[in-house]
């Protein structure tokens, strides 16, 4: 199997095609912008491969949590691919893609969301499975949802922006924190693959973003009741 796979819902941009397990990638940081490379970057993975567009299985994109602008860019490139060369296209959540980079059997996935808010989501591997046991959601660090039992793993830039509250709340449960990880294409390409096998795979005109917040700004009002202008 083909799979082309874009990231972009953090300051990591990184694009990875999947060729029946061995996987290539272009990957940097870009806190701003960057959607400059993410065509070129697709251009040189499938010359490197020997391949074109006509001859991947499918596409698949980080869907989010994560930057607005970031999430658009990987949905609407993947999209115009998919369209061009008539291929499924499959949404991955930003949050599992993130988990799956840990390399730990539980994993709490938390990135920063900005206006003192951060995304999370807890998962478990069984039987060589990503389950999700909290799904999705945007809050407050102070009331970031709560895993059941302990010796989960932390990852992800929330706990680098927000680790004094995240520690207070969510206190022994998260034994280990990794705030350098990511979610990368390469993981969403590893979660796309058996999905894209069992024809999960849609059409392009009905990918979006999977925001999980419905608001990219908050009144002058709101970021002061939330404790400042973050």
């Amino acid at each position: 199997m083909n799979l082309l796979a874009i990231e972009t819902s953090t300051r990591l941009l990184s694009v990875a095609l999947w060729r029946d397990g061995d996987l290539l990638e272009r990957s940097a940081e870009r806190p701003n912008g960057g959607s400059e490379l993410i065509i070129p970057w697709v251009g040189e993975l499938l010359a490197e491969a020997g391949l074109t567009l006509a001859r991947l299985d499918g596409i698949a994109f980080g869907a989010g949590p994560g930057g607005f602008t970031g999430l658009r860019l990987a949905c609407g490139v993947t999209q115009g691919l998919a369209f061009g060369a008539d291929l499924p296209l499959l949404a991955v959540g930003s949050l599992e893609a993130l988990a799956l980079t840990c390399g730990a059997e539980r994993v709490y996935a938390c990135l920063d969301a900005r206006m003192n808010e951060i995304y999370s989501a807890a998962y478990e591997i069984r039987d060589g499975n990503l389950v999700a046991i909290l799904a999705p959601a945007v809050t407050s660090p102070e009331l970031a949802p709560l895993p059941p039992g302990g010796g989960w793993f932390g990852g992800g830039d929330g706990f680098a922006a927000y680790r004094p509250a995240l520690d207070v709340r969510l206190g022994a449960a998260v034994s280990i924190v990794d705030a350098d990880r990511l979610p990368t294409a390469a993981a969403v390409a590893r979660l796309a693959a058996p999905r894209l096998a069992r024809g999960e795979g849609g059409d392009a005109a009905s990918a979006q973003p999977f925001y999980v917040r419905d608001k990219v700004a908050l009144t002058t009002a709101e970021r002061l009741a939330r404790g400042g202008l973050r």
